[in-house]
């Protein structure tokens, strides 16, 4: 049976010196998905990355790519040939200009797609004849995203796509990531502390914290399933155990008690509607407010 995901790990454990980065993070990423992966800076995400295409070995549980061991040497060169990475510090050959870094980055590539380098050296208004080293922090990020679009991978793995550009070269590279996948059919797993370039064009996402997966599943049902509610007392909100499932967070300040729910509600309206409030409010939560809240919990 084939792997639905395109990324699968369960269980994996990465220690560096006595230090957990990852603390059995337990991820699945679908094959043709725009997938987010958030999380605090600290939180495992780079390390993740790093272990998927095997430039780092886990300590333990298992890491598949394409069904694939990216700590086996055979299978993670494989790996490596079908995915393409995007680091956050945008490595290049600064003594190389644009044009001679785009051919020695394609002489490796059997598949290398010209009419897509001829699109983004347009689309991106890159220079063929400047020199790497005197582009600015924008251009060189546009500049790796071009060699990394071009080189037929099945796989685009991105830490902070979007660092260094400026809200319209954002908006240009993020719809220029949606036309891509749209039109080549590619998985694209990319990491950001922009949590709007994320609602934005993400259908998956997953937040880690202290190295393991807090929330996980496609953007729209956690849109769907999560809500805030919010109840008003006369008095001090009162200090009242929830049974129902799905409460995520519960907060208390002065008169009003606030619950974040990820299941249904009416077993927790019910619940809530027994203290008497006041007011009850049942909120929309924005993926933002998911974030802070998760986050906040595992503090």
């Amino acid at each position: 049976m084939v792997d639905p995901f395109v990324i699968h790990t369960v269980e994996l454990r990465k220690t560096y010196d006595g230090v957990e980065a990852l603390r059995g993070l337990n991820l699945q990423v679908p094959a043709g998905s725009i997938f987010g992966f958030l999380g605090r800076n600290g939180a495992g995400k780079t390390t993740a990355m790093k272990v998927l295409l095997g430039m780092a070995r886990p300590t333990s549980g298992d890491a598949r790519v394409f069904g694939l061991r990216p700590a086996s040497p055979d299978e993670g060169v494989d790996i490596r040939r079908r995915a393409a990475f995007v680091s956050e510090d945008k490595s290049l050959y600064d003594a190389m200009n644009v044009d001679a870094m785009i051919r020695f980055t394609a002489s490796f590539f059997p598949r290398w797609r010209a009419d897509l380098e001829q699109r983004y050296l347009r689309m991106f208004e890159l220079p063929r004849h400047a020199p790497v080293k005197t582009l600015s922090r924008g251009m060189r990020t546009k500049l790796a995203l071009l060699l990394a679009l071009c080189r037929g991978a099945e796989l685009l793995v991105l830490d902070e796509p979007s660092s260094g550009l400026d809200p319209a070269s954002t908006e240009q590279v993020l719809q220029a990531l949606v036309a891509h996948v749209a039109d080549e059919g590619m998985t694209v797993f990319f990491s950001s502390h922009q949590i709007a370039d994320v609602d934005q064009i993400a259908d998956h996402v997953a937040i880690i914290d202290r190295g393991r997966v807090v929330v996980s599943g496609a953007l729209d049902d956690l849109r769907r399933d999560y809500r805030r509610l919010r109840l008003v007392f006369d008095s001090d909100a009162p200090d009242a155990p929830f049974g129902a499932p799905g409460i995520a967070h519960v907060r208390r300040a002065g008169r009003v008690l606030t619950l974040l729910t990820t299941a249904g509600t009416e077993q927790v309206v019910d619940e809530a509607r027994a203290l008497a409030p006041a007011s009850m409010d049942i909120l929309p939560v924005t993926l933002k407010e998911i974030f802070l809240e998760t986050v906040a919990v595992e503090e």
